[in-house]
């Protein structure tokens, strides 16, 4: 896609998730939308691309690190529960409770036993979620085994990048077979129709941020207040000369260095 296009488009959708977060602001809507998929799929970019010009005190992203010792003795959703919407908040989840189903059995963090009541438990518990009321959204970013190499091989020669290759990455990329034969498993037993799994093709990173936001946009019903939306007219504010109030000069405040000098 080319950037032009992309830049238009994107403006578009931005206009139309401002609607969407009017709307779940004003009749407290409860949104909570799960990012999953491979090391280097776009999570993070897609997140970053929706949250750009979003309201920060109704959308909230959640990436949690792994659990301390007080929570892997919790109820494994927990620590998640924690951070599910409240009326009038949209909850993007940065890596979620699947984690359980794929990346911990691949790297050993958990128990087959773990595993296997995670998955007898997690359409229950989404069940709950979409009967309280929360509107769930599930996405998978699929990306393939030569676009991840050469984002790796990107973030491996770019010291700006570098913390985002860790070593649960690379074990990843080692393990990418037996990976993809939980994630198969996890569609199968997971997908359900209170919580169905959304497969984005993320090897175009543009695309792939356009479609989650269309999805989104698809799944939560909201609309047009025209008047939340109308220019507001400013009124005229006060000058600094009509008072009595001696401003400081801004060199004799604690002024930072000028880097950058004409």
């Amino acid at each position: 896609m080319k950037k032009k296009e992309y830049k238009k488009e994107l403006e578009d959708l931005e206009f139309e998730l401002a609607k969407l977060q009017e709307t779940v602001a004003r009749k407290g809507l409860k949104i909570a939308v799960i990012f999953e998929g491979r090391d280097a799929a776009g999570k993070g970019g897609a997140i970053k691309t929706i949250m750009h010009r979003m309201n920060a005190r109704i959308w909230r992203v959640v990436a949690l690190p792994k659990p301390s010792d007080r929570e892997s003795t919790q109820w494994y959703f927990e620590r998640y529960v924690k951070h599910l919407p409240s009326g009038g908040e949209i909850t993007l989840f940065d890596r979620s409770w699947y984690n359980r189903a794929v990346i911990e059995p691949v790297m050993g963090f958990c128990t087959q036993e773990e595993y296997g009541l995670f998955m007898r438990e997690v359409p229950q518990f989404e069940k709950m979620l979409v009967d309280s009321g929360i509107i769930l959204i599930k996405f998978w970013i699929h990306v393939s085994q030569e676009e991840q190499e050469e984002r790796f091989q990107d973030r491996a020669c770019d010291p700006r990048k570098r913390w985002k290759l860790s070593p649960i990455d690379l074990k990843g990329r080692e393990r990418w077979i037996e990976a993809t034969q939980y994630r198969d498993q996890m569609f199968t037993l997971t997908s359900t129709k209170d919580a169905p799994w959304l497969v984005v093709d993320g090897d175009d990173k543009e695309k792939a941020r356009l479609n989650i936001i269309r999805a989104i946009l698809d799944r939560v019903p909201y609309e047009f207040n025209k008047d939340a939306f109308d220019p507001i007219e400013l009124p005229e504010r006060p000058k600094i000369e009509d008072t009595d109030y001696d401003e400081p000069e801004l060199e004799e405040l604690n002024l930072v260095t000028d880097y950058y000098k004409d």
